[in-house]
Formats: structure tokens, sequence, C-alpha cells
């Protein structure tokens, strides 16, 4: 390095100095550097669009017009259509339809719906909807088309051809189609072997209607429709939400498809079409395009609910939380259980909770709005995800009819002062009035009872127990003279003998009220026959 440096030329491996060299010239610093320039960005478009049905609208939108019950809004520049507010919430009327149409047919709240969030449009396709449309119509005009089928060996047209005339993309008219009678298309029941043999086809089968929280919607009786088409049961399965009360899906699914559900598990459903069923007859039913913004409801949880104070909701509030959860709703289960559970554990405290952790908002608020319908019950807040629940004032138990005729007690809390009082559930006392008729259980007309007074009693019932569980009536038909000695020997009342006597192992007769054993039928024949000989 050090020859290299002594080189002629420019060195470029000289040291660099150690500090810049300073100037007190300012003629000599470097200019500033011009300013960044601000962009200039095309001017924003305006949110709000010229035509008002543009907008759109949702569940945060300011948009909020009060309605009455049983309200029916008129279309402008339409004839017989009108969006109507009715008990089931809105529905949509259109002339020549065979029902008034709605989003959701088995999902509708109960209670009477107080606004609406969005203007009354129909959500269906020109020229059913006034409004302007901005995209590409589903269905087109009517084209048709021949096909050829079957064509002559020696070739050629005309009448030797065999032609089927297929209409393509053809538009639906409503009121075009004369509905018959759903008895009608039904026809004759089903026997069980033909609703085996139809079931086993499509147990393991994919080919299925899926049915979410939404419920049964407009546009699936048209899907169930192209199922028929094709197979006579369409197969349909529930998850979620509409579990909680299958037999309403049930209910619906039978009276807008005009189908029969002949089987039924858990939460798959079996849709028959029918005997008489023709798909060129069915419903004409149009295309639902968007989903409506769902109308304001009351609110489900009160401050001061049903039968409370304010003070006195808070303070169940507060108990609820260390409360334990009956049980833990996953994501698309199956809820069929759900109302049964939920009443059972309402006989044992007046608080009931679910973990709903991991599901929607609007899933486990719709099933406290279920359970409060169907159980019935208070809801008292949604709070960490979890479902509290009060079984309210006029609560009653599912066993009241089993401690009446019981002569017992009902549930009462244990008190320290109270020694002597005993808390039985209602589910035991059902169990003990049956072991009671059965024979296998006694009541104790006597409870102050010493160790040894006890025993006995005990033992008394054990003997008794065991004699009545191995032992059976028998009828012997025999002279009357033997029967008459029979009875005046052993002192048989009318009431008691009845026609029957008890056999014990020495083949002899003994009181009813005390059998001591049994014999096979058999031995009691061959016994029988030896004795007449």
């Amino acid at each position: 390095m050090a020859i290299l440096a002594t080189l002629p030329g420019p060195n470029f491996f000289s040291s660099l100095p150690t500090t810049p060299p300073t100037s007190n010239d300012p003629s000599s610093a470097p200019p500033p550097k011009p300013p960044i320039p601000i962009p200039k960005y095309q001017p924003p478009r305006s949110k709000s669009p010229k035509h008002p049905s543009f907008k759109t609208h949702h569940h945060n939108s300011k948009y909020y017009k009060p309605i009455k019950p049983g309200q029916k809004i008129p279309l402008p520049n339409t004839e017989d259509r009108a969006v109507v507010v009715g008990n089931s919430g809105i529905s949509y009327q259109l002339p020549g339809a065979p029902f008034e149409f709605m989003y959701s047919y088995s999902e509708t709240p109960k209670a009477q719906p107080l606004a609406m969030r969005e203007p009354a449009f129909l959500p269906f396709a020109p020229p059913t909807m006034p409004r302007p449309w901005t995209g590409k119509a589903p269905m087109k005009k009517s084209k048709k088309r021949n096909i050829k089928l079957i064509e002559p060996l020696g070739g050629g047209g005309g009448s030797n051809v065999i032609e089927k005339r297929y209409e393509m993309l053809r538009s639906y008219e409503l009121g075009k189609v004369s509905l018959r009678p759903r008895e009608e298309v039904l026809g004759e029941p089903l026997s069980r072997w033909e609703i085996k043999e139809m079931v086993k086809r499509y147990l393991s089968s994919n080919r299925q209607v899926n049915l979410g929280r939404d419920g049964l919607t407009h546009n699936m009786l048209e899907l169930i429709h192209t199922h028929w088409r094709r197979q006579p049961i369409c197969k349909v399965r529930c998850l979620g939400v509409p579990t909680v009360d299958m037999d309403n899906v049930c209910r619906c699914l039978e009276e807008r498809t005009s189908g029969k559900i002949i089987h039924r598990v858990g939460g798959v459903v079996y849709l028959f079409r029918g005997r008489n069923y023709d798909h060129q007859k069915r419903p004409r039913l149009p295309v639902m395009l968007w989903k409506p913004a769902a109308p304001v409801y009351p609110k489900l949880i009160q401050e001061a609910p049903e039968g409370l104070t304010k003070k006195e909701a808070d303070e169940l509030r507060v108990k609820g939380k260390s409360l334990l959860p009956i049980c833990k709703l996953a994501k698309n289960g199956v809820y069929i259980t759900l109302v049964r559970d939920v009443r059972t554990a309402f006989e044992g405290s007046i608080l009931v909770k679910i973990d709903c952790k991991g599901l929607d908002p609007s899933d486990y608020k719709r099933i406290g709005a279920k359970l409060k319908e169907l159980v019935p019950c208070v809801l008292l807040s949604f709070d960490d995800e979890q479902i509290l629940m009060w079984r309210g004032k006029e609560w009653k138990s599912m066993y009241s009819d089993e401690t009446h005729n019981l002569n017992l007690s009902p549930i009462k809390p244990l008190k320290k002062s109270d020694s002597k009082s005993v808390s039985s559930s209602p589910k035991m006392m059902s169990l003990w009035q049956r072991a009671i008729e059965s024979g296998k259980a006694s009541v104790l007309d006597e409870i102050d009872l010493t160790p040894d007074d006890l025993l006995s009693k005990v033992e008394e019932f054990d003997s008794t127990s065991q004699a009545m569980e191995h032992s059976y009536p028998a009828i012997i038909y025999s002279n009357k003279e033997d029967s008459d000695d029979l009875r005046e020997d052993k002192d048989y009342d009318d009431e008691d003998y009845n026609g029957k006597i008890y056999i014990n192992d020495s083949f002899e007769a003994v009181e009813p009220s005390i059998p001591l054993g049994s014999l096979p039928v058999d031995s009691i024949a061959k016994k029988l026959t030896e004795s007449e000989d």
C-alpha cells in the first residue's frame, strides 16, 4: 500500500480529513432545498347520490320512519303493490302471489316493529321494483328453442323428427299458474315401508338445503322446488338459531312449500313433495335480490323488567355474575334441548345463565328472544357474551302434580333453625312415586323411630318386596267343594281373593298378601297333573 501511495497520479487510498473544513463565509453555505409540493388530488365525490333510492340504508343509518301495526304503505306509480306491517313483521304484497312474501318466514320476532330503517321498496327484480335498476337482470325475455332428441336413420327432417320444445330463460310470471290444493298434490299418505325406502337413499346424501341463522328465507322456496324437480325428497339441514324451535321451522316448511315432513332426526328434516307433484305447476316466485333492512323492534333488555324494580334487577344481575352457566353453546350447533334444559334448571334456581362465547351477538340475542317466549322467562342481560335469565314471579313448577300426589311439601331452602326440614328435588320426588307404585319403596308413617325399630321395618319391607318380586298370581280351576274348603281353611276375604291365589315352592296355596315364593309355569302344570291323577 505504501508503494502505491508514492506512484504519480491520483491517490485513491489517501486518508480522509478527520474534521470538515470550517468556513465563516455565509455565502459558501449550500442553498436550502425547496419544500415538497402538496399533491393535488381529485375532488371527493359527493356521498349522497342524486336519486334517493341509490342510498344504502343499514342498522347505523339515521333513517327512521315510525310505523303502526297493520299499516299498509302503498308504493308510488304501482298498482296493488305495497309494503305491509303486520304481526309477523314486514311483508310484501304483490298481485297474483299465493301469499305475502317475506325475507324470513320462520325467524321473525313476535314483537310489533316500531319503525323502518329504509324507504319502502320491493326487493324483487323489475318490473315489480320501481327502484332504478343498476345491474344485470337475472332473467331475460322468453326465448324458445327446438332441440332434436331423436333423428331417423334415413336422415332428413319433417314430421318424422321427434322434437321437444324447451323454454329457455323463461321469466317468472305471477298469477299465470292455477295452484292445486295441498291435499291433491300430496295424495294418499305414505306407508311405513315406503317412508323407510325413500329416506334410506338420502341419509348419507350431500344434496341438501342448508338452513342457517336467517331461517327459511324467501329464495329457499324456489331452491326446494329445484331439488323436487329431480328427486321426491328434499333434505333440509338446520343449524344455529332456528334449531331452538324446530317445531316452528317444520310448520313454516310445510305451509310455504305445500310439502310433507316424513322424517326428522335432530336438525335434519326430510321434506316430501307429494305423489301428484308437477314441477311445471308449482307456484311462480320472484327472486329476492337483496336482504331488506330489519325494522326497529323494542329492546329485549330493560332496566326494570316485568315484576321487578330497578334495584331488584340490579341485585339479580350482580348475583348472576358469580353463577355458573348450565351449558356452552357452540357456533352453528343444534340447540334442540335448550328450552328443556332451561326449564329443568329453573326448578333449582331462580337465575339461569348460558355461555355464548364465540357466537355472533345477533345470534345469542335471537336465542334469548326465543327463550323468552318458549320457556317463558325474563331476560336480564347479555353481558360478557352470556344470557342471564330470571324465571319470573308467575313461574310454575313442572312437577306440581307429583308433589300433590305424594302429599309432600314443595321445595324449601334449608334453614339453620329448622333441623328437621328436608329439601328434595321434584325429579327425585317423581322417582320416589314410581318406586312406591311398583312396590320397591315404602312411605314411613312415623318419622321419630329408634335404630332398632327402623331396622325391623327395613327387614320386614325387604322380605315382603323380595317375596313380591319372586312370586306371581296363578288361577287354579278345581271343584267347587275343594275351592270352598280351601277358602274356609285359609279364611280368604272376597275382596282379597279375587279369583287368584299364590303358589309357593311346596305347591301350597298361601294368602295373596304374603306370598312365599315362586315356581315356573312348567312345574306348576306338572304338579297339577300329578294331583289330578
